[in-house]
């Protein structure tokens, strides 16, 4: 039988329940990423929630060119930025948070609030647990 636990769907089967990959993990995954997060945060605060390439990099801390086109190349395939391109001589490109895009960053405040709040506990947990598998070895 079908059922779902914060808006995630899983099965219920005599060998208790079963959970599949579903569109909320595979948001979460990019999300979760090392740099999607500081790309979006970047462009909210700009002015019209638009940057240039060069801008973003110089932005973002530890950001390699690689990494930042294939941060941008996602969010553009996921809906979440719009690319520009300018005809100029040098091409100017600029990105910028779509509707849907823009729409995340409340989702992402209320995230960035929990972790904020919790992280102290989350590392001490951290620390705890590694303390006692040590003593444990």
């Amino acid at each position: 039988m079908q059922r779902t636990i914060h808006g995630r769907p899983y099965e219920q089967t005599e060998a208790g329940p079963k959970f599949r990959p579903c569109a909320p993990h595979d948001v979460l995954a990019r999300l979760g990423d090392k740099w999607t997060i500081l790309v979006v945060s970047h462009l909210a605060i700009a002015e019209g929630h638009r940057l240039r390439f060069s801008e973003l990099k110089r932005g973002i801390e530890g950001i390699t060119q690689r990494m930042l086109t294939l941060t941008l190349r996602n969010l553009e395939r996921d809906g979440l930025l719009t690319r520009h391109c300018f005809a100029e001589v040098p091409p100017r490109v600029e990105y910028e948070l779509t509707e849907m895009g823009d729409s995340l960053l409340p989702a992402l405040a209320g995230f960035t609030a929990w972790i904020r709040d919790n992280w102290p506990r989350l590392e001490a947990c951290r620390r705890a647990f590694d303390e006692a598998q040590r003593q444990d070895s």
